[in-house]
């Protein structure tokens, strides 16, 4: 291996195990070698130096991907965690951003200014692996998906050459970056469009008793309907059945409350919070403290519509019996994300109304087939109102997830761009495109 500006880790340094360690504890496995990358230089050189070696490679940002996507086994791990800056003009509205770096760095620096752009809701996770796939969040409704708010992005390919794809240049491969997960090379740096959103906002939750859910509920969708932009509508399914109901506002938390007596309308909660976070704090909230201990499973749908029998299946998440239900929740989409043409991106299913996730988390091996049986049972309970899945959700279901991830059409056009830029199928530890030799 060329020398390296970063750091070589075999196993048995100090800090491999660190570096292998990631947010699911059920993924335990020894890469032969990690590579720290402090430099797109080191990227490159770790490609190559897989492919000499014939190694798998991972990619390590955040470390948020349910089956380990970042750790392979006796393979070649590149952990761009060190790579973590974030660059901001405030004049041009613009932030060049490392891709070893975490969501909160992004929005720190961003805040600094009153601007922000779309990101996820857990600021521990990694930009890029939420971006690649679409990246959903608080002001995606606003102002579209991160992936529509990319610029350009700094990609390493597999062939370890290093090309800036955009709508100019490379804009092909700017197409499938846009969606198309990690199939196509590793970004090692993104351009952010900023906007000029202020640093308040506004969240609204109602506590429902499971009695009272699912008439609150349909209020809670038919005013959904109807939501002003700035309004990302929630729902949320826990123990003992208590279903919160609400919304995140960002912007002039004033605005915001107009929209109060509607939502108190819906029922009897036997609990309310009316918060004023700022935009940093409310990206913090859903942080997992101590999250890299608990094993976790989760599921995924996207969903066109919400009629009365998902709500009940909703509320219900396919109760098994077993006692050990997973927490369940629906984000809304909409506004900005339906604006952008659908072949403008590889990201698909524009036309969602909700986004549904199931997740359990635990720390005993012993209840691994109990806690993944019953977060397949809620799946399987929504399963009927599916039309797709968002492709950061796809898991353990392999080439059926990613069928489920992109309509036919589009996904007859990322698997000739992966011809072209990755025909060996170098990147594979994703969700998978696989090229058409294979």
């Amino acid at each position: 291996m060329t020398r390296l500006d970063g750091q070589l880790l075999l196993p048995g340094d100090n800090g491999y195990d660190q570096a292998r360690t990631i947010w699911n504890a059920m993924v335990d496995r020894r890469p032969r070698m990690v590579v720290r990358a402090v430099s797109v230089a080191d990227v490159a050189t770790a490609v190559r130096t897989a492919r000499e070696l014939d190694l798998e490679i991972g990619v390590r940002c955040g470390g948020h991907s349910g089956v380990g996507h970042a750790v392979p086994d006796d393979g070649l791990m590149i952990d761009l965690t060190l790579m973590g800056g974030v660059r901001v003009d405030p004049v041009r509205r613009r932030a060049w951003v490392q891709g070893g770096a975490l969501l909160g760095a992004l929005d720190v620096a961003s805040q600094a200014h009153g601007l922000a752009t779309t990101a996820g809701n857990v600021s521990h996770t990694g930009v890029g692996g939420l971006t690649l796939g679409g990246g959903m969040g608080w002001l995606a409704r606003q102002y579209g998906l991160a992936c529509d708010n990319v610029e350009s992005y700094q990609v390493v390919t597999a062939g370890g050459e290093v090309v800036r794809a955009s709508r100019d240049e490379y804009p092909d491969l700017y197409w499938g970056l846009r969606g198309g997960g990690g199939n196509f090379g590793i970004v090692t740096e993104f351009e952010f469009r900023l906007h000029d959103t202020g640093t308040r906002t506004l969240v609204a939750e109602y506590d429902f008793a499971l009695d009272d859910a699912f008439a609150a509920m349909r209020a809670w969708r038919d005013l959904n309907a109807e939501a002003p932009r700035h309004a990302t509508f929630t729902a949320s399914v826990g123990g003992g059945g208590l279903t919160t109901l609400g919304f995140v506002w960002v912007g002039d938390p004033a605005a915001g409350r107009a929209y109060l007596p509607a939502l108190r309308a819906q029922g009897r909660p036997v609990a309310t919070r009316v918060s004023e976070p700022s935009y940093v704090e409310l990206q913090t909230r859903e942080d997992s403290v101590q999250g890299h201990a608990y094993r976790r499973y989760s599921k995924g749908h996207y969903l066109r519509a919400l009629p009365d029998a998902a709500i009940e299946a909703f509320l219900t998440r396919g109760d098994s019996g077993s006692g050990l239900l997973p927490g369940a929740g629906l984000q809304a989409h909409g506004g900005a994300i339906d604006d952008v043409p659908d072949e403008d991106a590889a990201f698909g299913h524009r036309g969602t109304l909700f986004e549904w996730g199931a997740g359990t988390r635990w720390t005993d091996p012993a209840e691994d087939d109990v806690r993944i049986a019953a977060a397949r049972h809620a799946a399987a309970a929504l399963a009927p109102y599916s039309s797709g899945v968002y492709v950061n959700s796809v898991g353990d279901e392999g080439a059926a997830g990613v069928r489920r991830a992109y309509p036919a059409a589009k996904l007859t056009k990322l698997t000739a761009l992966k011809d072209a830029y990755d025909p060996d199928n170098v990147f594979h530890l994703n969700a998978n495109i696989t090229p058409s030799a294979r």
